[in-house]
């Protein structure tokens, strides 16, 4: 099948990506609130900050002042928004016992959960349920729709859900095969199907398209 066939070529061409980065849960989940409209370097910036001052565990998080907090991220851009983003997802986790593995309620029902915090959209909460909490959601990001729309996979204008069905009805549900896709995609958007001037000429996919 074509989904299939178009994560073997990527494999091939890129292999492991070891996405997402970060050494716990929860340096990942803050990532993922972080990344929000800016480059992963400037994320990997503010969470350097925070670990120099050990500050990488919930209660301490929880504790810190707002403003110091902010402070602590600005690399990241938007950063008193951020701030008090990571403040409501952080009291969240505390509500829901502090350990994401340790969270029972179904998957349907975190989503929600994570979508009522002020600032967490769907690409943010799928991160975190899957590279954070290990469940099998496909992420959806403006790589995976420039690229199968470029290939007349996908309407332009398909939304969010279209694309995400379009994954999970068509594979497995595996974590591990849903994160090396999406990062697979990150890999391919950023190097060939770059928004301007894509390298469609020698773009790994070119052999079946």
């Amino acid at each position: 099948m074509l989904l299939k066939k178009i994560y073997e070529i990527l494999y091939e061409a890129f292999g492991p990506q070891y996405w997402w980065p970060g050494e716990t849960p929860l340096e990942v989940a803050i990532g993922a609130i972080l990344t929000q409209n800016t480059a992963w370097k400037n994320v990997e910036k503010a969470i350097r900050n925070l670990k120099s001052k050990n500050l990488l565990y919930l209660d301490r998080l929880l504790e810190l002042d707002n403003d110091k907090l902010a402070e602590l991220i600005r690399p990241s851009g938007f950063y008193r928004q951020k701030a008090q983003r990571l403040k409501e997802f952080l009291i969240w986790l505390e509500k829901k016992g502090g350990c994401f593995l340790k969270i029972n309620d179904p998957t349907e029902v975190i989503r929600n959960e994570l979508l009522s915090i002020k600032g967490i959209g769907p690409e943010t909460a799928d991160s975190i349920l899957l590279y954070a909490m290990e469940r099998p959601v496909f992420v959806v990001d403006a790589y995976t729709k420039r690229v199968l729309a470029r290939h007349r996979i996908i309407r332009e204008n398909a939304n969010y859900h279209e694309v995400q069905s379009f994954f999970m009805h068509n594979l497995p549900y595996d974590v591990q095969l849903y994160k090396e896709y999406h990062a697979l995609f990150v890999k391919l958007g950023k190097e060939y199907c770059k928004k301007s001037s894509p390298l469609c000429s020698t773009c790994p996919l070119k052999q079946i398209f």
